[in-house]
């Protein structure tokens, strides 16, 4: 990841609110930034980022464009022979983004807080 490309021209996308937290999409050229903020009144203020290859998105986007009831497992088992999605909360980030993009909606939670996702169909490029 190249830093300096990162954070030149970094373009707000949305903002997606989550169980837990409120996630803001930020874009870069070849990465999407993401940041969260705790809605807990006593974490007020607390959070994290991660930073998502636009790559990884495209990926799973066009190969789960369509579909509802998406989770983060299903994200990594659709990637699993590629590199893209190394691990559940990776996948979660990039729904968020797609969410961030307009490109998908949280549907509902589950038990345990697990999050369903429905993906809109990728537009051909």
């Amino acid at each position: 990841m190249n830093i300096r490309k990162l954070q030149q021209g970094l373009k707000y996308r949305g903002r997606v609110e989550a169980v837990r937290q409120t996630y803001h999409v930020f874009e870069a050229s070849d990465y999407f930034f993401v940041l969260s903020f705790s809605l807990s009144k006593s974490r007020r203020g607390s959070g994290y980022f991660n930073v998502v290859n636009r790559t990884a998105v495209d990926y799973v986007h066009s190969h789960l464009g369509g579909r509802s009831g998406v989770t983060a497992k299903d994200v990594v088992a659709v990637a699993r022979r590629t590199k893209h999605v190394p691990t559940s909360l990776a996948g979660l980030n990039i729904l968020y983004v797609l969410v961030g993009l307009g490109a998908a909606r949280i549907t509902r939670s589950g038990e345990h807080r697990q999050l369903f996702f429905a993906v809109r169909k990728a537009r051909p490029s």
